[in-house]
This record gives structure tokens, C-alpha cells and sequence, in this order.
């Protein structure tokens, strides 16, 4: 039997305006395969930018 959360991956988004490491979130790997572009509040910029999934 599987263990739950098997699938899942914990993510670090990275904001593409100041290249700061501010969100933390999870995704399933294997419905999720491509990389995560999400648009998130950044507190440095403070305002609504591009996060993307790092390296």
C-alpha cells in the first residue's frame, strides 16, 4: 500500500522581479510535471508579480 503524499513535492516559488525565495507550496509531480508560474504578491516588490517553480 502506498504511503499518502507520495505524489507530492514540496516547491519553493521564486519571484522573477527581485529573484527572492518568498512562497512555499506543494504539487503533485505526477499530474503536475511541467514547472509552476504562478501569480503571487512578493512583500519586497509589494505588489502582485510572476513566482516561478526554481531549479
Amino acid at each position: 500500500m502506498a504511503k499518502k503524499g507520495e505524489a507530492r513535492q514540496r516547491i519553493t516559488l521564486q519571484c522573477t522581479v527581485c529573484k527572492s525565495e518568498n512562497k512555499r507550496t506543494e504539487k503533485n509531480k505526477r499530474n503536475t510535471t511541467e514547472r509552476l508560474e504562478l501569480n503571487k504578491y512578493c512583500p519586497k516588490c509589494k505588489k502582485v508579480t510572476l513566482h516561478k517553480e526554481e531549479k
